[in-house]
Order: structure tokens, then sequence, then C-alpha cells
């Protein structure tokens, strides 16, 4: 729907078109948008919440049912693959806030600064005239959801945000759980 799916569906593609697997495509392709310093509602360059700190959800689900799940996660560029060693290393779905900050920095993912000149500067222009509610419209919050049907017949999806803009700090949305912002039946579908 958005621009950033656009690089998003290419790099997919390039998984997808070499006979991977869907669950790698998926993967693949909502990295683009969350390294992506020009998408305002994902990962890297997304806008924060009320306190100023970019808070990142994100799931992944595969073929077999087997999914794993992140929220409420800083400082971490791509929550998509943090939530995918949650699903492959740990008999775990979800892991939340500094468990999975530390689940992360301790399998090797770097801690950054997500919060970018651009985010910052739109986050100061709020709290100007902030009524401590942010508004909730299509301008200020959207995801990335992708679904991917392998060669082998085989679907998996995955979904990344960083949230409503300025929400409440520790808002959760539905992004990150499994059967409300992404769910995969290889039998039937997935959504």
């Amino acid at each position: 729907t958005w621009q950033h799916g656009v690089a998003a569906n290419e790099e997919a593609w390039k998984v997808m078109n070499s006979g991977g697997r869907a669950l790698d495509a998926v993967e693949a392709g909502v990295r683009i948008p969350e390294a992506d310093p020009e998408v305002m509602s994902v990962g890297y360059g997304g806008l924060p919440d009320r306190d100023g700190r970019v808070t990142l959800d994100a799931c992944i689900m595969d073929e077999h049912a087997n999914c794993g799940s992140v929220a409420f996660l800083e400082h971490i560029m791509h929550p998509i693959s943090v939530a995918r060693m949650v699903m492959e290393k740990t008999p775990h779905v979800m892991l939340v806030g500094e468990g999975a900050l530390k689940f992360a920095i301790d399998n090797g993912f770097k801690k950054e600064n997500l919060l970018t000149p651009q985010a910052e500067k739109a986050w100061k222009e709020w709290l100007k005239n902030s009524k401590y509610k942010p508004v909730v419209n299509w301008e200020n919050h959207d995801t990335i959801g992708m679904i991917a049907l392998d060669a082998s017949g085989n679907l998996s999806g995955a979904c990344t945000t960083s949230g409503m803009a300025y929400k409440l700090h520790g808002r959760v949305g539905d992004s990150p759980i499994i059967g409300a912002g992404l769910y995969v039946d290889n039998e039937i579908g997935a959504a």
C-alpha cells in the first residue's frame, strides 16, 4: 500500500526468485524499511513515543506455525530479526522491553540510536501543542506486513512497526501479536 513496500517487495523477490524459503523472503523484505531513515513508521527513522524514545514491535511466523515476536524494543535496528531469533532459539513466542533488548544484545545485535534528526524534529514540533493524546490517523502511524508463498507451496509472514507516533511510553499495538498482527496457516492462508 505504501511506497516503502515497493523496495521491501523487491528485496523479498530476490530471495523468492532464487528458490528461497518464504520465511527468509519476508524477513529480508521488511528489513529494508526497518533500516530506511525516510520511513517514519517502521524501525530506524520511526516517529518516537511522547517521551522521544523509538520503541519497536515485530513478529514473524513460518509454515509450521512457529512464531516469534518482540515488543517495546528499543535501540535495535532490525526487530524482525530479533523476533525470528526468539522463534528459533527460545521456547517462547514473545519477549518485550528490557528483556527483548538484553536477548538481542546477548545474541549479537548492536545497540543503536534509532531517533533520526528528522523524527526528532517532528517530535519536538508535536511537543509544542501536544495534548498528551496522540491523534490516530494514517499520517502518524503505520506498519509493514509481508506475506510470501514460496515455490514449495509454503507460506510465511512478517510484520514490523514503530507503532503509533507520540504514543504513551510502553504502548504495544496489535502488530506483534500473533493472531492479531499476523497469522499463517499453511493449509488455508495468511493475513
